[in-house]
Parts: C-alpha cells; sequence; structure tokens
C-alpha cells in the first residue's frame, strides 16, 4: 500500500522546516518535504504516540 504522506500545517510553503507524515498500518513515517528522495524515518504506533503526546505536553518548546 502506498503511503498518502501529508505537509504539516506548521510548515510553511517556502520555510526551512517542512515536514510530512504519513500514519499508515505499521505507524507514522516522517520525512523532510524539501528532500523527499532522501527517504524518512518510521516509527512504531507506541513511539509516535509518546513522541505526539510529549509534543502536545510542551516537552520540545524550549528546544
Amino acid at each position: 500500500m502506498q503511503r498518502q504522506w501529508r505537509k504539516s500545517t506548521r510548515s510553511s510553503a517556502g520555510g526551512p522546516e517542512c515536514v510530512e507524515i504519513a500514519l499508515d498500518q505499521n505507524g507514522a513515517g516522517v520525512r523532510d518535504s524539501k528532500d523527499r528522495a532522501r527517504g524518512g524515518l518510521d516509527f512504531g504506533f507506541a513511539q509516535w504516540s509518546r513522541f505526539v503526546g510529549a509534543a502536545k505536553n510542551g516537552a520540545f518548546d524550549a528546544l
């Protein structure tokens, strides 16, 4: 099954931080939308859930 990638709503059209994600039966994939040929990172559902939860709780705000 082909992944359906979508660009983050936080990414700007011309900005340097552009991220795409794709959710599938295995978890989530993350890649740089400006360098798609380079590939991306794959995360299982548990890993992705922990990351999203930490982001929502502000764990990365100071970075």
